[in-house]
């Protein structure tokens, strides 16, 4: 990968569909889904197409799915298949993985081989529907053999549009993404390179104070079109939190071109932007040499 040739790097995508056909999401998880975010019948883009629309866009993109078997009896797309697709296009594509943490040991030794064997740079969570809080001490193991290997842990944080309007919210507990609950994992694994992914409503202050207060936590912009940024979050952005703020889209549902459009006219100072947009990501994906690090 050649990051001087690249614009932007998105540190948020999904893949939503396995070569099989098979879904990341059940139908009604789905299309809850795809109603909050109003981009109903947006389509689930295999690898390959994602790699097409990012290489056409001069653009990377961190890719993974989420695994929440334990919780939603949803048989996840596979590690190893995101793996290998990303492999196949390294130019543009950057593999994440997810792992259940209610998997134990079995998903601690996944977690390492994946790293080691498949080149992953990064894992997901998704407290509300992996139900389980990240301060759990369950996930723990997962943290330590992830902050062993200089890995990156991406959290969701805030609502979630999966399970908006299911009856019960498809079961999903909103509490557990409260960024706050990261702030355990960062104080007891204090060389873990975290991620808080979206703006955290309802806890953005939180975020914010997480991020601040922790040298190892990052916060993505993702799943939010910047024009509805709260204003809190582009001060920080343009001060404070200056080399910690990363692009991220949500891709499928929310598309770069959509972001960066609406990016164009946030109230971002120019130094800044280039920041947020692909060097931060760099420097902390490890894509650039330590010597421009500095």
């Amino acid at each position: 990968m050649n990051v001087d040739d690249l614009v932007a790097i998105d540190v948020h995508a999904h893949v939503e569909i396995a070569r099989d056909g098979h879904g990341s999401l059940s139908p009604e998880l789905l299309g809850a889904s795809e109603a909050y975010f109003k981009s109903q019948a947006h389509g689930q883009p295999t690898i390959d197409e994602m790699a097409a629309y990012y290489r056409e866009r001069k653009m990377a993109a961190v890719v993974f799915t989420v695994d929440a078997e334990h919780a939603t009896g949803h048989r996840r797309i596979a590690n190893e298949e995101v793996a290998a697709g990303c492999a196949e296009h390294p130019d543009v594509l950057i593999p994440f993985s997810s792992v259940d943490p209610w998997k134990g040991r079995a998903g601690v030794r996944e977690a390492r081989r994946l790293v080691e064997e498949y080149g992953v740079r990064g894992f997901k969570f998704h407290p509300s529907i992996q139900d389980c809080a990240p301060n759990d001490r369950m996930a723990y193991p997962l943290y330590e053999v992830i902050e062993e290997l200089g890995a990156v842990a991406l959290f969701h944080t805030g609502q979630t549009g999966i399970g908006a309007g299911v009856p019960g919210g498809g079961g999903i507990r909103l509490k557990h993404s409260n960024p706050m609950l990261v702030d355990d994992v960062a104080v007891d694994f204090p060389h873990l390179k975290i991620i808080l992914a979206h703006p955290s409503f309802p806890w953005q202050d939180e975020a914010l104070a997480v991020a601040t207060h922790k040298p190892t936590v990052h916060i993505d912009l993702s799943g939010w079109s910047p024009k509805y940024f709260p204003p809190s979050l582009v001060r920080y952005s343009n001060t404070l939190l200056k080399e910690k703020v990363l692009f991220g889209s949500d891709y499928p549902v929310i598309t770069p071109d959509r972001w960066l459009a609406d990016f164009d006219r946030l109230d971002i100072k120019p130094e800044v932007r280039p920041k947020i947009l692909k060097d931060n990501a760099a420097r902390l994906l490890g894509l650039t040499p330590k010597e421009t690090d500095r």
